[in-house]
């Protein structure tokens, strides 16, 4: 039996706890948040308990935690868990600052813990089902990446003035969707934005609306558009372009019912927000993270990945204040 603390009980830690409670041989055993009321409902519902970050490592039971609690937390709890030797699954990012996250990777490798940064598109079904092909050959040489990521619409200026700006909250899934469809790394990036849905996130200090175009240190190009509002839903979309063909990855929709009338053909729009979209992706992730801790296996996305992400967000973040091409 493997027992798991679960740090955040927001709507993403209730994501992951649903998620921990369906492997085998897992419990969830504790739950740790500074909002009691929050703490206790997930607990109860899932037969655990609420209690103290020093109770999580002081219990040696404990071999796994799992950190979906608030940014700032991040790199405290990853180096807390690693000192004590357990597991570490962690919500991207790892902290706001990349020396930060660099010295939690530094833990991390000096402790020889698993640990997993929550990059769930990686295991997207969809999404994986294309990097298989791209490495069947299918398409060739990988040579361009075009990426859509669009939000259905901007959380609260309170959140985005702690946030870290959009590059780090936003865009940084996107940074390691680049890294890992191109399997290369950037050597430049330009990053333009503008603030056009809402004159509160720029009050907050952000931008709404980027484009980032990326050179990798072989040449290839990939540019990433974003924007915090699109009417029509969760738009994530991406095409790779290589030297025999082109393979896309589009968007899921709710149903793939289709009506044909004789004013119009319509479809369902896509799923509305990421927690439906990446409903299946979320599952996978956890699987492959408990499968990877019972088996001392390497994980799909470690901390060295959330490290190279959050170096690309600051590169892009300079870029859009500096307005000049970053070296990397």
């Amino acid at each position: 039996m493997i027992d798991v603390a679960l740090f955040g009980a927001g709507r993403i830690g209730k994501i992951h706890a649903g998620n921990v409670v369906r492997q085998p041989d897992v419990r969830l055993k504790y739950v740790v948040d500074v909002d009691s009321t929050a703490a206790t409902a997930l607990a109860q519902q899932y037969g655990a308990q609420v209690t103290s970050a020093e109770a999580v490592f002081t219990d040696a039971s404990v071999r796994v935690v799992v950190i979906a609690s608030s940014t700032d937390t991040h790199a405290d709890l990853i180096q807390r868990a690693a000192a004590a030797q357990k597991a570490i699954f962690c919500e991207k990012p790892i902290d706001l600052d990349l020396e930060r996250a660099k010295i939690c990777a530094q833990a991390v490798a000096h402790a020889g813990v698993t640990c997993l940064i929550g990059f769930q598109r990686r295991y997207d079904p969809t999404f994986a089902a294309l990097k298989a092909r791209i490495e069947s050959g299918e398409i060739g040489t990988p040579e361009m990446l075009a990426v859509t990521s669009r939000d259905p619409g901007a959380p609260p200026a309170d959140y985005i003035k702690r946030s870290g700006g959009i590059f780090k909250d936003m865009l940084i899934h996107d940074f390691d969707v680049f890294r890992w469809i191109l399997d290369d790394e950037a050597a430049t990036v330009y990053a333009t934005g503008s603030c056009l849905t809402d004159p509160a996130i720029e009050a907050a200090g952000d931008i709404d609306a980027t484009a980032v175009t990326i050179r990798t240190k072989k040449g290839r190009l990939a540019q990433i558009n974003t924007i915090r509002r699109a009417a029509y839903g969760y738009d994530q979309r991406f095409e790779v372009i290589g030297s025999k063909g082109m393979l896309q990855a589009g968007n899921h929709k709710p149903t793939e019912v289709i009506a044909w009338n004789a004013a119009s053909v319509s479809i369902d729009k896509p799923e509305h927000f990421f927690l439906e979209r990446y409903r299946a992706a979320y599952a996978a992730e956890m699987a492959h993270f408990i499968d990877a801790v019972g088996r001392k296996l390497p994980t799909r996305t470690s901390i060295d990945d959330g490290v190279k992400a959050l170096a690309l967000a600051d590169a892009a973040t300079r870029s859009w204040r500096e307005k000049r091409i970053v070296e990397l």
